[in-house]
């Protein structure tokens, strides 16, 4: 098979990332689609990560002989990754095509690129983002385990109660980031869980790969954490049952209210009906979320959240 002519635009946003950084630029360099360029945004990093980013850019952008067009840019310095990552996606040099998202601790696989194009169809008219899943290391780099895929590729109806694409593994096809950047920059909770909300409110596709793509590296600042495991779903439980997360959804939903010109009627007058109702405990909030169809995967996270509605946290 011939390799895949197509162009990739690799959006690192970096903040105090100097401990694994040179690990994840190395990774770059080794995959087997090298038909990719680096966009960085630096949130106002004091640990020498602009030094490696510097050097990275000395020794292998275009600008300096190397094969690949290198950007850095700096971040908004506000609103933590989310709002990086987002601003990233906006900036308005950013050339139209294919994104792929990277955080700055991991390390890709050598056919991490490979795998996403040969997964998003080059001839789809609508929007994708894809995803795939990892294996789990330590600060030292030793291999912990791995992330075990969801039911199923998310759709609306579960994308507005829970995120199951990883943000470090995503790329998006070139419809799919015209979409978000005509979005604007929302200020949501987390951008891997906003951009699989708006494609797939949008009547877009998500791509959910079964395959392990990259080392995704475990430490106190993962918010989420490792999707896999009886912890893990405990953890998620308890969140779900937190205020917090009814506060995520909330704001998710006001961000895609914003884009309502985007989104077909149907999806537009849920999240009209859904921001509506009043967040008060009581069955009548479980109600509403079966009429509008919304839920989470599996029935025992559907069950938790529907006991954070009669509790009145969603």
């Amino acid at each position: 098979m011939p390799p895949d002519p197509r162009h990739v635009t690799i959006l690192l946003c970096t903040l105090n990332g100097a401990a694994f950084l040179r690990e994840q630029l190395a990774s770059y360099l080794r995959q087997t689609h090298g038909n990719w360029s680096l966009w960085v945004s630096d949130d106002g990093s004091t640990d020498g990560t602009g030094d490696i980013l510097a050097a990275f850019a000395r020794d292998h952008g275009r600008a300096n002989g190397g094969a690949h067009d290198i950007r850095l840019l700096r971040g908004p310095g506000r609103g933590g990754s989310a709002a990086n990552f987002l601003s990233l996606l906006g900036h308005p040099d950013l050339p139209p095509g294919l994104v792929a998202l990277s955080d700055q601790d991991d390390i890709w696989l050598p056919g991490k690129l490979a795998r996403a194009l040969r997964c998003i169809p080059a001839g789809a008219a609508e929007p994708v983002i894809y995803s795939a899943q990892s294996f789990y290391i330590d600060g030292a780099g030793r291999r912990i385990g791995g992330s075990r895929p969801p039911p199923g590729a998310p759709v609306f109806a579960t994308a507005m109660l829970q995120n199951v694409l990883a943000g470090h593994s995503m790329v998006l096809n070139a419809q799919a980031l015209a979409l978000v950047r005509a979005a604007g920059q929302p200020p949501v909770p987390f951008h891997d869980w906003w951009l699989t909300l708006l494609v797939t409110a949008a009547g877009g596709r998500a791509v959910l790969d079964r395959r392990r793509v990259l080392l995704y590296r475990q430490h106190g600042g993962n918010v989420m954490g490792a999707p896999g495991g009886l912890r893990a779903g405990l953890r998620r439980a308890s969140l779900v049952l937190a205020q917090d997360y009814g506060t995520w959804v909330a704001a998710n939903a006001r961000a895609l209210q914003a884009a309502a010109p985007l989104l077909p009627a149907p999806q537009r007058a849920t999240v009209a009906a859904f921001l509506a109702a009043p967040r008060r405990a009581g069955p009548g909030r479980i109600a509403l979320l079966r009429r509008l169809g919304l839920r989470r995967q599996g029935w025992r996270a559907t069950a938790v959240v529907y006991l954070a509605a009669l509790l009145g946290r969603v």
